[in-house]
This record gives structure tokens, sequence and C-alpha cells, in this order.
């Protein structure tokens, strides 16, 4: 089911984003990055969460849509772009900025990955972007400017134990991503993967209250396991990723494209 709301602000019109998963972790963080340079369209499952975000945006000046999704079901993705389509004809351009940063993870031995898990994660990590790009992608060579950045994983670069599904769909994403760049090259369009490391998230609590539950470890040294990946010793922060995000979105990028940017601190040095 998808339902749209709009948060009303005076700012003047710029170049317009799309979101997705905006709603919480990386993605609100990238919301408000963008929040100053764009015209913010902000997808997520929880209109409440989108609705919470956009009065916080729009009270420092931003201009923001919202448009709850689920984008694990094909007859929302299709909604969400007749959606996006009709915002941006009243906004009198296509989208300029695709974040395609809506992720779910799952974790477990691969013998223990039902097909339901696998649809699933294949929905929202990979086709969704590809629905998504596709649809917009003619938009942006139109106007011979476009930024897509695809939020991959480390997970796309190197191998974790138990984690199979969800790195196949993060790789998927990463050959999307280098293949476009090339197909777009000389459109102005540039294509980039962002690869965080262990992230400051709800996903990393999750992972959390998954080893704890099974190791006895305290949540402390369970967090600490996960930091450790890094050479740095810590978890990201989402406003890390998201001022890379933003970077990538700038004039300043454009001559970066095909790219899987890790931020991890080293650990796929």
């Amino acid at each position: 089911m998808s339902a749209e709301t709009t948060a009303p602000s005076s700012a003047a019109p710029q170049p317009l984003a799309l979101v997705t998963g905006a709603s919480r972790g990386i993605g609100r963080a990238i919301a408000r990055a963008l929040a100053p340079t764009h015209t913010l369209i902000l997808t997520a499952r929880s209109a409440d969460a989108l609705a919470e975000l956009a009065g916080e945006l729009a009270a420092g000046g931003a201009a923001v849509h919202t448009i709850a999704a689920d984008l694990a079901e094909a007859h929302a993705r299709a909604r969400l772009l007749d959606a996006v389509a009709a915002r941006a004809r009243v906004h009198g351009a296509p989208v300029e900025t695709l974040v395609n940063n809506a992720g779910i993870a799952h974790s477990a031995p691969l013998t223990r990955t039902g097909d339901e898990r696998w649809t699933t994660l294949m929905a929202v990590n990979l086709t969704a972007p590809f629905e998504l790009t596709r649809a917009l992608l003619p938009g942006m060579q139109r106007r011979g400017r476009g930024r897509i950045i695809n939020i991959a994983s480390t997970a796309a670069l190197k191998g974790y134990s138990y984690t199979a599904a969800y790195a196949a769909t993060k790789a998927g994403l990463l050959g999307m991503t280098r293949s476009l760049a090339l197909e777009v090259a000389r459109k102005g369009v540039t294509v980039n993967a962002v690869c965080p490391g262990f992230t400051d998230t709800d996903i990393v609590s999750a992972a959390v209250d998954n080893i704890t539950s099974k190791t006895q470890r305290s949540r402390e040294e369970a967090r600490n396991t996960l930091a450790r990946f890094s050479p740095q010793g810590r978890l990201r922060s989402p406003a890390e990723v998201a001022a890379l995000v933003a970077y990538l979105a700038s004039d300043a990028a454009a001559g970066i494209t095909g790219q899987a940017l890790a931020i991890d601190g080293g650990e796929t040095a």
C-alpha cells in the first residue's frame, strides 16, 4: 500500500532527488545531507516515520514530499513510480538524483535460507533499484544530467559467513552499477555504489541481537566483534555515509562513475 503526504516549504525549486529507505539509519542521514541542495521525495514503509522526518526537514526550509511504500511488493513499486512521476510533473523537471538506499539484511547458513527470504531480499535489494533506475534514467538522459547512487555494502566486495543471500544481492547491485555507468558515461549521468562497512544502524543492532542470542555474549561484546572488522576498530556512523552520498550527488563529482566506494575504515583495503 502506498500513500503520499507533502510537507509544505517556501524553499525555491531545486533539483529533485528520490531517496528510498529514508525513514531511518543511513537513509535518514542521506535525506538530511541532501536537504540543503535538493527538493526531496522520500520513501519508506512507515508513513509515520516519514512524516516525522519531513516535518523536521521542512522546519529547516527544505522542500520534502513523502510516499509510503513497501519495496518488497511489485504493486507498491509500480504505485511509487506513478507517484514520483506525478511529483516530477508538478516540479517541472524529472528526478535528477536517485539514491537506492532501501535494503534488508539476513544472516543464516545458506541451507537455512528459504525461498521466501531469498525472494524478499532480491526484491528490496536488487529488483527495486533496477526498476526505479530503469524508470528514472530516461529523464536524466534527456536532461543531460543525473546521479544514481546505490548503497551496496562491503558484502559486495568480500565474503562474510552466513550472509550468502544478502551478499549475492549486493554484489548484483554492484554489477549493475558498473555496467550501467559504462552505458551512460557520455550522457551526463554518473552511476556509483557506496559500500559501507558495519554501520551504527538498526541492521547492526539486529545483528548484535543475533550474536548475543546465539553466543551469550553481552551486547557490548557483540558490538565490538563487529567493530573489529574495521582496522579503525569502530562502526561507521550514518552521517559519514551520507556525506559521501552528498558529494557524489554534487557537480564536483561529475568525473566519478562506475566506482565501488568503500567506507569501512580500511577493511577492504
